[in-house]
């Protein structure tokens, strides 16, 4: 493959959005919102994932398998990704209406050079109340053991690690590279170590490759502090070949876990967690599945997603974004944006809101475009 096949689902939607003057003059002071925003369905805009780019070390078969992403795949060009400095102040924005946690995610985040140099920045953004925003990171931890101590000092405050399982020869069936687990397994250990734990593992269960890896992911964690949680596979993208019946449904999962533990369901942490909750009945832990195709979660979504070069997503399965980095840095046809006109325009476009693809999730949906996950974050 020579090019990216999904570039064509999302033009730059100058119509849409990349006109500022349809939502602000410039002229008025820049003032934060009072409160939330929220979209048509009355959700609020809390959460922001920014992808800070496109590459991965991993070609993970239900994210960027090899046959689609291979060495003739062209990722974007350096210019195209958003600066630190375009991030940050993106990220400052979204924090004026309402956002309180920030997510960085890629491809692979930690592959970005000087990655917490934008941590820094983005430690420094305090929410309307005063108070720090809450960052985190998820990254496959393959090179976690060399910058967690970097990016703890920068201010990072969580990090999530996707571990499909124990097993090297599942765990490369999984991810598709000869790369060790107990690599990982090091680099979350000597994250805990670094200040950020408790750490999530997240483990995407697809059927017929690594269901059997469950039992024995949630006994290796138990006791640790660590949270695992169980991800149904989903139909993010289009090149994965997803199937439903390759779907392993977070009930079975929870019933397969409590034939071998003892467990009790757990109330969420806050309005609109994803993860659904349950506590080794011995106090030795947790763990959580995120039924995003069984149980879809789409009413309770707060989340925006920042692609790598600008673009606004509302939804995990969008297929369109909306261009922020052409506001950012003006064209021929319009200047760049003013603060006051970028805040009006994600106002905007989160306001029209109305996804809720994993609800309607059916033959009907199934051949509509989406982005890959790995050019939006997961």
């Amino acid at each position: 493959m020579t090019g990216r096949a999904f570039i064509p689902l999302i033009p730059l939607l100058n119509t849409r959005v990349a006109s500022s003057r349809a939502y602000a003059t410039g002229n008025e002071p820049h003032t934060p919102p009072t409160g939330h925003v929220a979209d048509k369905l009355g959700r609020p805009l809390r959460d922001l994932r920014i992808s800070v780019t496109d590459r991965c070390n991993f070609r993970c078969t239900y994210c960027m398998p090899k046959e689609v992403f291979d060495s003739g795949y062209r990722f974007l060009r350096h210019a195209d990704l958003l600066s630190f400095e375009e991030i940050a102040r993106l990220a400052r924005i979204f924090v004026s209406h309402g956002v309180e946690k920030i997510r960085l995610t890629g491809g692979e985040p930690l592959l970005r050079k000087d990655l917490h140099k934008l941590i820094a920045m983005l430690a420094s953004v305090k929410t309307r109340d005063g108070t720090d925003v809450d960052i985190a990171l998820t990254t496959n931890g393959s090179v976690l053991a060399r910058k967690a101590q970097q990016l703890a000092e920068a201010g990072l405050k969580r990090i999530t690690v996707s571990l499909d399982g124990l097993d090297d020869a599942i765990f490369r069936r999984m991810n598709d590279v000869d790369f060790p687990v107990r690599d990982v397994l090091n680099g979350i250990d000597v994250a805990a170590a670094a200040g950020l734990a408790p750490i999530k593992i997240n483990m995407v269960v697809k059927r017929g490759v690594n269901e059997h890896e469950v039992v024995a992911m949630a006994r290796h964690f138990r006791g640790t502090g660590h949270i695992v949680r169980f991800i149904e596979y989903m139909d993010v993208g289009t090149s994965n070949r997803w199937r439903m019946d390759e779907v392993v449904p977070s009930a079975e999962i929870v019933q397969l876990l409590a034939h071998h533990f003892d467990l009790d369901p757990v109330e969420p942490n806050y309005s609109g967690e994803v993860a659904e909750r349950w506590r080794h009945r011995d106090g030795s832990g947790e763990i959580g599945v995120i039924s995003s195709v069984s149980h879809a979660f789409c009413r309770a979504c707060t989340r925006a997603r920042l692609s790598t070069e600008g673009k606004l997503y509302l939804c995990l399965f969008a297929g369109l974004g909306h261009d922020l980095r052409t506001l950012l840095r003006g064209s021929e046809l319009q200047p760049a944006a003013t603060d006051s006109q970028l805040e009006a325009a994600i106002g905007h476009i989160w306001r029209a809101r109305d996804d809720r693809y994993s609800e309607l999730r059916g033959p009907l949906t199934a051949p509509m475009p989406k982005v890959e996950m790995s050019y939006i974050g997961g």
